[in-house]
This record gives C-alpha cells, sequence and structure tokens, in this order.
C-alpha cells in the first residue's frame, strides 16, 4: 500500500463520506484527521471527495468533488438501474452510479477513510456500503476512521459491511466495546481527531465578559425531535441571567440550509438581546475560529458532539445535550462516567437542565482540573489513529 515514489515512501489516502464544512464538526474531523496524519507518516498525501467541495477552501487536503449524482429519469443509466432491481432486486449498479464521482477517485488511493463519524447511526446505509465493495474490488485497504456505532445502530447487512474492514477506529470506548460484542476483531480504540483541533483567536465581541461568558449551542435536530428541550435552553438561559452576572454567547456550529443552528439561536438572541448580555456569534466562523471562542468560555453547553469537544479539549466545564452512543462514551472516556449529559429526549421542563447547570458551577474548579489531567492522554489516542493506520502498510 506503501508506494516508494522519487525515493521516499509515500501513503495516498482518500477520506470519503465528507457532507461539506458548514457543518463545523465535518471540518473539524478533516482539519484534524489530515494534520494527524501528515505529522506521523512521511510522504502521506491526503484527498477529500466532498459532498459540497465548494464548502471546504482553505482546507490542508486537496479537495475533490465527491458529490453524489441523481440519476436523469429515462437515461440509459436509469433504465438499467430500473430493471436490475425490479428483476434481480440489485440496487449495486444504481448505487455506484449516483456515487461515482467517489469512486472513480479510489484508484488514485492507497487507503480509504470513511470519515462520517456518526454515518452509521443513521440507519442502513446502502450508498456507503457499495462504495465500500468497490474500495475491497480495487484492492484498496478500508478505513472507518474516528466512528460511534450504538447497538440499536446495527443491523445484519451493517455488520457485513463492517466486516469488510481492514480497520474500524472508534472514537469512544462504548463504540469499542458494542463493536466487539458483535464479533467484530477488527476494532481498535482511539478519540475524535478534532480533540487535536487547534484554535484560532479572534478578538471578542461586543457583550463579552472575559471569564465570565456561558456559551449555548442549540441544533435545530434535538429541536424538532422535541421542543420541550428548545423550552429547556430558553429556562437556562432565562435562569442564568436572573441567577448570575454572566453573559451569554450564543454559538452555532452547524450552518447547512435545513440544518442550520441559527435557526433554533437566533431567536433565541432575539428574544434576550434587550438584556444587554447575550450575543450571537456569526455563522461565517470555520471551525478553529469558533473553538478560539468557545476555549475563553467559562461554561460551554451544547448540543452539537464537535461543538462539545471544542469545550472539552480547551478545558472549559461542559454539560452535553445529547443521548447518542457518541455523547455518552465520549464523556464516559473523560470522567470514567455519564457526566453531565442531559437526555434531551425525556425533557419536560428547564429542571433538569438547571440542576445540570448548577452542578457544573459548583464543579467548576474539580472539573477544569479533570479536563486538565486528561485531555493529553485523550489527545494522544486521537494521534494513535495515524499509528493504527500506517500499520496497515
Amino acid at each position: 500500500m506503501k508506494r516508494r515514489l522519487s525515493g521516499k515512501m509515500s501513503m495516498n489516502v482518500l477520506m470519503f463520506a465528507h457532507g461539506g464544512s458548514l457543518n463545523r464538526g465535518c471540518e473539524a474531523i478533516v482539519r484534524s484527521s489530515a494534520a494527524i496524519i501528515l505529522s506521523r507518516i512521511r510522504g502521506a498525501h491526503v484527498m477529500l471527495a466532498s459532498e459540497r467541495p465548494e464548502t471546504d477552501r482553505g482546507l490542508n487536503v486537496t479537495v475533490l468533488d465527491g458529490s453524489a449524482r441523481k440519476l436523469r429519469r429515462y437515461s440509459p443509466e436509469w433504465f438499467i438501474s430500473s430493471v436490475r432491481f425490479k428483476l434481480l432486486g440489485d440496487e449495486s449498479y444504481a448505487f455506484a452510479r449516483i456515487h461515482r464521482n467517489v469512486i472513480r477517485r479510489i484508484k488514485d488511493a492507497d487507503v480509504c477513510l470513511s470519515i462520517g463519524g456518526d454515518n452509521y447511526c443513521y440507519g442502513e446505509q446502502p450508498g456507503l456500503y457499495e462504495v465500500d465493495r468497490r474500495i475491497k474490488k480495487m484492492g484498496r485497504k478500508l478505513v472507518l476512521w474516528g466512528c460511534s456505532i450504538g447497538e440499536e445502530d446495527l443491523s445484519p447487512r451493517k455488520l457485513e459491511d463492517l466486516r469488510q474492514f481492514d480497520l474500524i477506529l472508534a472514537r469512544e470506548s462504548l463504540t469499542h466495546d458494542i463493536l466487539r460484542g458483535n464479533g467484530l476483531d477488527n476494532v481498535r480504540l482511539v478519540a475524535d481527531p478534532a480533540f487535536t483541533l487547534p484554535g484560532i483567536r479572534l478578538p471578542l465581541p461586543a457583550g463579552w465578559k472575559e471569564g465570565d461568558t456561558i456559551g449555548v449551542n442549540m441544533s435545530p435536530l434535538v429541536a424538532g425531535r422535541n421542543p420541550a428541550a428548545l423550552e429547556a435552553v430558553r429556562g437556562l438561559i432565562r435562569h442564568v441571567l436572573e441567577t448570575t452576572d454572566s453573559a451569554v454567547a450564543l454559538t452555532p456550529h452547524v450552518i447547512q440550509h435545513g440544518n442550520s443552528d441559527l435557526d433554533t439561536l437566533r431567536p433565541l438572541y432575539e428574544e434576550f438581546k434587550a438584556t444587554g448580555r447575550v450575543l450571537l456569534l456569526p455563522g461565517d466562523l470555520n471551525a478553529m475560529q469558533v473553538k478560539g471562542y468557545i476555549a475563553r468560555m467559562r461554561f460551554f453547553i451544547g448540543a452539537r458532539t464537535h461543538a462539545t469537544i471544542a469545550a472539552y479539549s480547551s478545558g472549559v466545564p461542559t454539560i452535553v445535550l445529547g443521548y447518542s452512543v457518541k455523547s455518552k462514551g465520549i464523556a464516559r472516556d473523560l470522567f470514567g462516567r455519564e457526566r453531565l449529559v442531559v437526555d434531551t429526549r425525556v425533557m419536560k421542563d428547564p429542571a433538569a437542565l438547571i440542576d445540570a447547570f448548577e452542578e457544573m458551577v459548583s464543579g467548576e474548579e474539580e472539573l477544569r482540573g479533570r479536563l486538565a489531567d486528561v485531555i493529553p492522554s485523550i489527545q494522544a489516542k486521537s494521534r494513535k489513529s495515524a499509528d493504527y493506520l500506517a500499520g496497515l502498510a
């Protein structure tokens, strides 16, 4: 897999299953993963097949068009796909044509990294299964990079796909244990690469209180599943304003059309801006710039996983608004238990979130000390991913 070019060893790495950098978490994965690989594998070249390459300018990788292509109705490939599916139940041809922009890049790679993180948490993924199958058919190494997968996410078809991977790197111990428990011996425990992402510190905006600003992130996904969760966040902001002198920085981390944190945060800003203590960070910041602000917050409350990883890795005490295996697993690896993870599915009022906030405030120094102690070892696990990758040669 490693090839000798111009007298030195080289590894061509193709990242795929990336939806674009308007999701700052996806951007953080690409930036940090590429940096880890390039720093630890001599002569590596990293390519990114992106669903939205126009959003990935400025990344430290070669950006390629990996967008899915629709089958034009009544085109030859549409007829072939229809016949194969109706007669044989075979959808492989259709997905191969839909994902041809990724598949045509496989030949240029030695190893292919499926980098979506939690792509396997959302039901069956037949398009990904077909890309995976093509990668193996062409004799390339296949790696699931920094993943989270819950027991409830597994199916016979998904397990069949996972068995063909040369390496599965689980980003937290719950996923590692679940996959191992399902007979997968190609799994290794690492940590999310974004724990190593550097922050960029921009000037602080008006209304920011140095040393006493609390970050709040909320996603439309969480709010849509349980509107009471958004009401709980609203109640927490009101509690902070009534019982403390802190400022609140509403912090968007995903700005994709139809899935933008601004859709939930902007109304909150409009509601509370007259207090002079609530501000809304702009949506055009990149992942490192957002982390630069999060690193200067006193506390953070967030629904987006990589926003909370930005906080954790900066030593900021954090409440996670989540319930998935990734939220629980990351907290367990940091604290030894699922600490300050609030299940948004069962929220009925602000009480549980306010209780968690008060617990965080009272344990502030202990939490900061714990993060200072554990984050270096977590970052070492992140970097270990590249060592496992190099070991495939």
